[in-house]
């Protein structure tokens, strides 16, 4: 069993930064695909970013938003940049491995979320 805590939300002005991270515990972390996704209010939840030796990104992230991991902290970051309104959303980090690292369907561990909000 895999827990995962979310850390690093807050409110930023439109083009500011901020840097997610997520601590898992309870499993071999490196064996584990990991990902970002988020959810706006009124939404259905969707990806953002994830690692699984290789990196992916939805497009409206991409050049914008970089996903790491520290293996022996058994942790995963999410650096934003140039963060915009849209971003606004609560963003969770989950854990799997499937193949499937941009569905929600490819994980079975989630944390409990933090909030990011750009203002403009």
């Amino acid at each position: 069993q895999v827990q995962l805590v979310e850390s690093g939300g807050g409110l930023v002005q439109a083009g500011g930064s901020l840097r997610l991270s997520c601590v898992a515990s309870g499993g071999s972390f490196s064996y584990y695909n990991m990902g970002w996704f988020r959810q706006a209010p009124g939404k259905e939840r969707e990806f953002v970013a994830a690692t699984s030796g290789k990196t992916y990104y939805t497009d409206s992230v991409k050049g914008r938003f970089t996903i790491s991991r520290d293996n022996a902290k058994n942790t995963v970051y999410l650096q934003m940049n140039s963060l915009k309104p849209e971003d606004t959303a609560v963003y969770y980090c989950a854990a799997g491995k499937s193949f499937r690292v941009t569905t929600t369907g490819g994980y079975g561990y989630w944390g409990q979320g933090t909030q990011v909000s750009a203002s403009s």
